[in-house]
């Protein structure tokens, strides 16, 4: 019976745990949603008027395109010392990646192979 009892007492603390870990989980998901939103939305007017001005064979215009859309915010970890942002803009099927930290920008560039 006290095996019984211990049994179905480790059973309800691993429910109990596993409960409180995708509590903390979705706690911290809203959070970095949230975050990125936020960074997004602070980083959006710089990277349109970097990719405006950078300069291209093909030209960027946000403002009066047809077709305007938002990639959003991406990251690339390159080694385990370097992570790599760029936020991603699209006008008329012109790509534009912005990089934050430098604040450049770079128009019919991949992100992916970017130095």
């Amino acid at each position: 019976m006290t095996f019984q009892k211990i049994v179905v007492a480790l059973l309800v603390l691993i429910v109990a745990g596993l409960g409180g870990i995708g509590y903390f989980e979705w706690r911290m998901a809203a959070q970095v949603r949230t975050l990125k939103a936020f960074v997004e939305g602070y980083v959006f007017s710089d990277a349109v008027m970097a990719c405006e001005r950078a300069q291209s064979s093909t030209p960027f215009k946000w403002n009066g395109g047809k077709s305007t859309s938002v990639i959003g915010l991406n990251s690339v970890k390159a080694d385990k010392y370097t992570v790599s942002a760029s936020y991603t803009l699209v006008a008329d099927n012109v790509y534009c990646d912005y990089d934050p930290i430098k604040r450049k920008a770079e128009i019919g560039s991949s992100f992916l192979e970017r130095e």
